[in-house]
Parts: C-alpha cells; structure tokens; sequence
C-alpha cells in the first residue's frame, strides 16, 4: 500500500499534552497511518493512504482548539476560455495534497488558493495548474500599485492586439472562401461565374488552401487548447469548436479529394463554415478582451494615483529617485502642484493638499508640520519636505488597491453554482451532438450526411460556455470598481450579495450619524452675570480635564475669540463635574445632580436645561459662590447627510435602526429628527452584539459603525459597514469600508449591490436562455417544424455575440450613479465633505 506524508503547521501547542492531543487527534482521521508533532517547530507529519484531505486534518485540530495554520497563493492563469474550465481547475487545485480550496475566476484570469502552510509551495500550484493545461504562474508579490496592476496590463493589452491582428488575418483568408461559396447568395450570378471561369473542382481545392491557412494559422489556438483537452477526458470551449471545424473541414477535404468515399448526392463542401466559424469566434474573443480590459479601468486609475519618482533628499543632497527605493524615514520635496508619492508626515513648509482623490474632501486640507500626508494626493501651492512613514504594498493607496482588487476577485455563492452546472455542461453538449446526428442519421431526409453534419456541428459551436463563465465575475470587477468610485470598498466581494438580502439597517450613533465631535451649542447665563467672562472662566477650567465635553466648552470660548482664565485649583468630580476655585470663588461645573449634592438652587434655568434634554442635548450648570449662574449645553451635531440617508434606506423598504451607548433621552432626540424606526441605548460593546442579534429576527441585518466599541457589533452583523473615518479596529471587523466618513455612503453601497446583482442575474438568464433556446434549434428542432436548419456559420455568430453581449451589459455598470451624494472614490465620483479615510495599518 502506498503512503503519502503532509506537513503542517499548528498553532497553540504549548506543552507535552498538547503534543498528545493533537496526535492522537490526527491520527483518528480515518485513512491516517501516522502523526508525528513537533513542539519545539510546531509542525506536524502525517502519512495516510492517499485518501485524507487537509481539510479533514483541519478539522481535527479545530475540534481540538489547535488550529492548522494557513496561507494563501494567488495564481495568474493562461488558457481559460469558458465556464467549465473554471470548474476543471478549482478541482485539480483542490487535489494537490495540502489544498484546502481553491476559487478561480475566468474574467481575471487568476486562481486564489487556500492551504495548509508549509504543506505545498505556490510554485508546486502553479506546477499542477500547468499540467492540467492551464499554464501558470505565482502572482507577482510586491507593491500593488507599481507592478502588479501595469504587467496585467500590459498583458491584457498585448492580447487583445494578438487576437485582433489574427482576427483581421482570419477575416481576410476567409472573405473570398465565402463569397465562392455563398456570394450567390447575396449577389445572383456568382456561382455561374466560379463554374464558368475556374470551375467547381478547382473552387473547392482554392477553398481548401485558404481555410487551411485560417485553421492552421490563426486559428490554431482552438486545436492545440481543444484536442489535448480531448484527450485528458477533460473537454472545454476549445475542444467543441476543435470538434466542430475539424468535422466541417474533414468532411469537405475527403469530399474534395477522394469524393468516391461519400454516397451520391452528399458530395458538397463546407470549408467557409469551418473558415467564417473560426473567424467569428476570434472577432468575438477580440471584442471580448477589449470589453474585458474595460472592466478593470477602476484599477487603473486607482495606479495612475501615484507618481513613478519623487525628489528624495540624503546626504544633503535631492536627487529623483524612483517610488521602490523610496525607505521609511527618508526625506521627500514636494513642489506646488506636485503629486505626493507615499505616506508621510510634514517635517518643514506648509500648504494645502487636496485629497479628493482619496477622500472625497473637496476642500483642500492645510497641512503643516507634524500633519500626515497621504501618496497620491496633491500638493497646492505651497513647497512640503516629509518624512516617509509607510511606503510600497503599506501605503494607503496600495492598501485601497489590494481591497478593490480582492473583491473584484471574490466568488459570490450564486457563482458556485454556476460553476457546478457547467462543470458537466460540456460533456452533456458532446453528448447532445452526437445524438443529434444519430438521430439525423437514423430519420434525417436526404442528403442524410449532409444534414447530420451541419447539426451535429452546430450544436457544438452554438453551445460553448463563454458566456456563462464571464456573467458572474465581469459584473463582480465593473461593480466593485463603480462602487470605489463613490466611496465603497467591498473588502469581501460576496458582501455585494448578502447586502442586497438585507432587511434591517443598525447604525451606531456617534461618528456615524453624528460628527463624533461634541460642541458647545447653547451658553446662557442668568440676568447680572457677563456671560462671555464667565465662560473665559469655566474654559480655563476644563483646560485642565480631556474629556470630550471640557474640549467642546473649550473650543466654544475660542470660537468667541475669549482669553482663558487660569484657575486657582481644579478638582474633578467623578462621574459629577469638576470643582474649582478662581478670583477667590468656588466654581462647579457640572450636571445636575453635582447641583443637588452641593445644595445649588437650579430653578432659573431649570426649564430651559430640561427643554435642551428633549433635543438630545447634554445640559451643564455653572455654579459661582453657590449660585447657579450659567447653562451651558453641548451636543454631538448629526450630520448634514444623515436624514437623506435614512430617508433613502427607507424607499428602499429597509428599516432603520439606531444602536448606541448615549442616554436614552438623547438617543430618542436624534431619532426623531431623523426618522429613525428602532432606537437601543445606553448598551455597552457587548450589548451591541445583543441587539444585532435581536434585530436579526426581523430579517438579514447590516451594522454600520466607526468606533473600536462598534468592532464586535460589525463582525456580529450579517454584513458590517465601517465608516472610513473610524479607527482601523472597526475596519478590519467590517465588510464593506465607506472612504468617506459619511453616511451617506451606506445608500451607494445598497445600490451598488442591487445594481450588480440585478446584473449578474440579467446576464445569467442571458447565458442560460440562450444556450436552452438555441442548442434544439442547432439541432433541428425547427426543421422537423418547416423551419431552417440552423447554419454553423450563424451558430458561431451567435455564440461570439452571446458573450459579447455578457460583457457589454457588465461594463453599464460602470455609469451606475450613486444615489446619495457620498464622498468620492479614489478615482472619481460624486463629492461631499468628508473626513480623511482610515485604511488598516499594516501588522507590525
């Protein structure tokens, strides 16, 4: 019996009873002859029968609370024409030993691969691919912004060349096989004019010499990808249209050169079906490429952001050097007007930059030293010298690049079974077409052959799968890319899917449909007092104190241009207010119960602190000698797009939640203003989970939040939103990141998703109503009826168009509008005053 051996890593082993455990564990997997673990290097060896999966291994160690560690490979694939293809591969990447699951996408041309580290190198992927007829390579690691994106597309470019000078090569060998053989069709007297100057015989052996330099030339790609897919029992969109010309083509050369073998009355030729065939399919696969490299214009723009070299001071000296020898620390000139080439912050000068392109801020931001600077932006009118803090794949920009490229790479779930059915889709078509011409043969009309011929070879070409294979994943990258244009980034590409089941909508209160910056709102001081030294005064006091509440007293005094007093001593008062003493009073600052407990009358200005409550405002007493003398009142401004926000949640038939820590009675303020259906407050981070999963008994739920506080709720949630202005905790739990810190971005992101997958699902019907309509009129079904019989050359056209048609309804997408004026994307788009997005810092 033969043994194969898997190495593993796994983590949380810390003692020799772990060791134990997990041995005993892996061994139990049935086929598992042998486990041997290492403490000391955390790997494991297991030998089994050839029959265990490291999936089965990995659920094992899970069950055990020692999970196996992973990685992931991405692959950039040759040779991938059609749906089945896409199901061929996925299942020869998943054999190779090691491979927990591989997801491969036929409009980027790439397979991303997840497996147990340390049991398979990228390298040994790629190897498999490339036997399995699919050449390919490891994807270029690297910076995203600088490499990656001009190879592919240069690539696509050259392809797209490729195919159009053999589709004009094709074209022109194959316009005088047609007009030989159908002009007389079109133009009366051709036929008599072929017979009459070179003859039939002599026709036919012209026909002859130039299809074959169609076949064996541009056409060649279809017999050397078809045939060897033949062979490995393993046929694609190659193979049927190999099959099809190649019997077209067979039967006119014996027609031509040994006529004695047909039966009389069957002696014709079909070389301008085999020649047109080839030449349709290759002007639609040129189309295709051309639509295809359109999909990633998203991309593209996002690369074009960053300058290829920047002015780099060392040693006293600048000097320009290119963007990948740029290090942390060094030292970079910026001219006015000049693109900023990578993060950073401000060492010496001041400007303003204008960071639309990544923030969707349309007023430029005054930046001056110690100010963060972000690469790809633009400097104004004033010269900059900064520090580079993060540069290369760490930089924001290539951060953002890495997200959009991901989920234009995502499998949705709808895709999965997409691919199950045209896994079998070309088998059960070979085994269609060799029915058809049985049956043509057994009850055809004369001439028999001929009929069966043009029937069996039609429905081969008219059902290859091209259009399938591209209906999911071109809306997926056209839609991702639009969606980073108005500000969304799908951080997973099948939350574009689970957004659009969503029936609830929980969104966090502060920083999300509140600014997140409490301001002074209200200052009023009862008769006899001076109102502004009164507040000089309180503002030097709460100098003193961080919280929120102090700074926003603070910034007020400064908004009305007044001189701080400093005080005598302050006290804070948890939980109360602070106590102080200033020009010999003592002043207390704080709610009302701090009041009450110093036995401070509050009736003058009772009723206007409880009217301010009723609005969502945070009431303050100032008290001087034991006096009440001033209210004050600070509230978190909501923002100017919240209540459009809402308001289009809820044309869409979604209902709107408001889930935060404030007070009720502020929580119940804000509500109302906006229109809000549900309000849960004064919950803590876990209470927040609580409510999600409450509200989730509606119907599917999204959260949308911006704070570390909102981390648990927004990977709790069925989909989470961050807001981009939120902290890099409350990304990384979401699923989708709004660039912008604006709300108004949550309704691009619904339409984006309802966009796409109404998409997806016109492109899907498409694909499968055409080849369910078409293969039995391939067939001859309308024949039977008085109709036609269907021609391989229209069965061609149709088959190009089919997925032309795919494509070109995919790229619509990328004038679907947003439906709220959120922030800009990193390339264009609607514009709103937004704050500077937060990307995930890189793992230190």
């Amino acid at each position: 019996m033969t043994t194969d051996t898997l190495s593993l890593r796994i983590d949380g082993m810390s003692c020799a009873s772990c060791v134990g455990r997990v041995e005993r564990a892996l061994a139990g997997v049935e086929g598992v002859t042998d486990a041997e673990v290492n403490l000391a290097t955390g790997g494991a060896t297991v030998r089994h029968d050839g029959t265990v999966t490291a999936a089965r291994l990995a659920e094992a160690l899970e069950a055990q609370g020692k999970p196996m560690r992973t990685d992931r490979a991405t692959l950039d694939v040759e040779g991938l024409s059609c749906a089945s293809c896409v199901g061929r591969l996925e299942r020869v990447l998943a054999a190779v030993p090691g491979v927990l699951s591989a997801e491969v996408n036929l409009a980027t041309g790439r397979a991303e691969v997840h497996f147990a580290e340390g049991a398979v190198a990228p390298e040994a992927l790629a190897r498999a691919s490339t036997e399995a007829g699919y050449p390919a390579r490891p994807h270029g690691e690297g910076d995203a912004a600088s490499e990656v994106v001009p190879d592919r597309e240069a690539a696509q470019a050259e392809e797209t060349a490729t195919l159009r000078r053999d589709a004009l090569i094709a074209g022109a060998l194959t316009l005088p096989v047609f007009m030989i053989e159908m002009g007389g069709h079109m133009i009366p007297g051709v036929h008599d004019l072929v017979h009459r100057t070179i003859g039939m015989q002599a026709s036919w052996v012209l026909q002859f010499v130039l299809t074959t330099l169609v076949l064996a030339g541009p056409g060649r790609r279809f017999y050397t990808a078809g045939f060897p897919a033949l062979v490995r029992g393993a046929p694609d969109m190659n193979a049927l249209v190999a099959l099809g010309t190649s019997a077209a083509y067979a039967y006119s050369v014996v027609a031509t050169f040994l006529p004695s073998l047909l039966p009389a009355g069957t002696r014709a030729v079909y070389f301008e079906a085999a020649a047109v065939i080839v030449t349709l399919i290759l002007v639609g696969r040129f189309l295709e490429a051309r639509a295809r490299g359109r999909t990633g214009e998203a991309i593209r723009r996002l690369a074009g952001l960053r300058p290829k070299t920047a002015r780099v001071e060392r040693g006293g000296e600048v000097a320009e050097t290119a963007i990948s020898e740029i290090a942390p620390g060094d030292l970079i000139h910026v001219r006015p007007g000049e693109r900023i080439a990578v993060d950073g912050e401000v060492a010496q000068g001041t400007s303003y930059v204008d960071e639309s392109m990544i923030t969707g801020e349309p007023v430029p931001v005054e930046k001056a030293p110690g100010a963060p600077v972000t690469g790809g932006t633009v400097n104004g009118s004033g010269a900059l010298v900064f520090r580079a803090t993060r540069v290369g794949a760490d930089t924001v920009l290539a951060q953002i690049i890495r997200m959009v490229e991901e989920a234009q790479g995502a499998r949705l779930p709808i895709q999965s079974l997409v691919n199950r059915i045209t896994l079998w889709f070309v088998p059960a078509v070979l085994v269609v077409a060799v029915a058809t011409v049985a049956v043509w043969l057994l009850v055809g009309p004369e001439p028999v052959l001929t009929h069966a011929l043009v029937a069996g070879v039609s429905v081969l070409i008219i059902a290859c799968p091209c259009a399938m294979g591209l209906a999911t994943p071109t809306s997926i990258m056209v839609g991702t890319g639009r969606a980073a244009d108005l500000g969304v980034l799908f951080r997973r590409g099948d939350a574009l899917q689970a957004l659009e089941g969503v029936s609830v909508v929980a969104m966090d209160k502060t920083g999300t449909l509140t600014e997140g910056r409490p301001a002074l709102t209200a200052w009023e001081a009862v008769p006899g007092v001076d109102a502004e030294a009164l507040l000089a005064r309180v503002a030097g006091i709460e100098d003193r104190s961080e919280h929120p509440i102090a700074r926003a007293i603070v910034a007020g005094a400064e908004r009305r241009g007044l001189a701080r007093e400093t005080p005598d001593t302050v006290e804070a008062l948890a939980g109360l207010g602070v106590r102080a003493r200033a020009q010999g009073d003592e002043v207390l600052v704080g709610a009302a119960r701090l009041m009450d407990r110093e036995g401070v009358d509050t009736a003058p200005l009772a009723a206007r602190a409880e009217a301010l409550a009723e609005e969502g405002q945070t009431a303050l007493y100032v008290a001087v000698g034991g006096q009440v003398a001033a209210l004050a009142a600070v509230s978190d401004p909501v923002r100017e797009s919240a209540r459009r926000t809402v308001e289009h949640l809820h044309g869409l038939g979604l209902k709107v939640a408001m889930v935060t820590g404030d007070g009720a009675a502020t929580a119940q303020a804000v509500a109302r203003r906006l229109g809000i259906d549900e309000v849960v407050a004064e919950v803590m981070p876990d209470g927040k989970v609580e409510a999600v999963d409450r509200l989730r008994g509606e119907g599917r739920i999204a959260f949308v939040g911006d704070g570390i506080n909102d981390a648990p709720a927004l990977a709790a949630a069925d989909v989470g939103i961050a807001i981009g202005s939120g902290t890099d905790v409350a990304i990384e739990s979401a699923d989708v990141v709004l660039m912008a810190g604006d709300p108004a971005g949550v309704a691009n992101a619904f339409a984006m998703s309802r966009a796409t997958m109404r998409n997806i699902r016109q492109n899907l019907v498409w694909a499968f109503g055409y080849n369910v309509a078409l293969i039995p009129v391939a067939a001859g079904a309308l024949y039977v009826f008085g109709g036609p019989l269907l021609s391989p050359m229209l069965a061609a056209g149709a088959m190009a168009l089919s997925s032309v048609f795919v494509l070109t309804n995919a790229l619509r997408l990328r004038f679907a509008g947003g439906t709220a004026q959120a922030g800009t994307g990193p390339s264009g788009g609607a514009r709103a005053t937004a704050r500077p997005a937060a990307v995930p810092a890189p793992a230190e």
